[in-house]
């Protein structure tokens, strides 16, 4: 197993319309969860990062860049 404690992620954190916390990660495609609370999203995830890593160890991690505001 791929130990993803030697990693760094980071988090799009988005609130749902039933209230719920959701969050995905732009370097892991299909890699999301959701939460009632932050914190629960936030052990969600880590749950979610390992399992993505692990069936996934092929895939190649993107770097992040960055969040860019556009306003129109």
């Amino acid at each position: 197993m791929i130990n993803p404690t030697n990693r760094e992620f980071y988090v799009i954190i988005e609130r749902n319309e039933d209230g719920y916390y959701v969050k995905k990660i732009p370097q892991l495609q299909a890699c999301y969860s959701q939460g009632e609370t932050i914190d629960e999203l936030m052990t969600n995830m880590k749950e979610v990062i390992e399992l993505c890593l692990e069936t996934n160890s092929d895939e190649k991690i993107l770097e992040f860049i960055g969040i860019q505001k556009v306003v129109l």
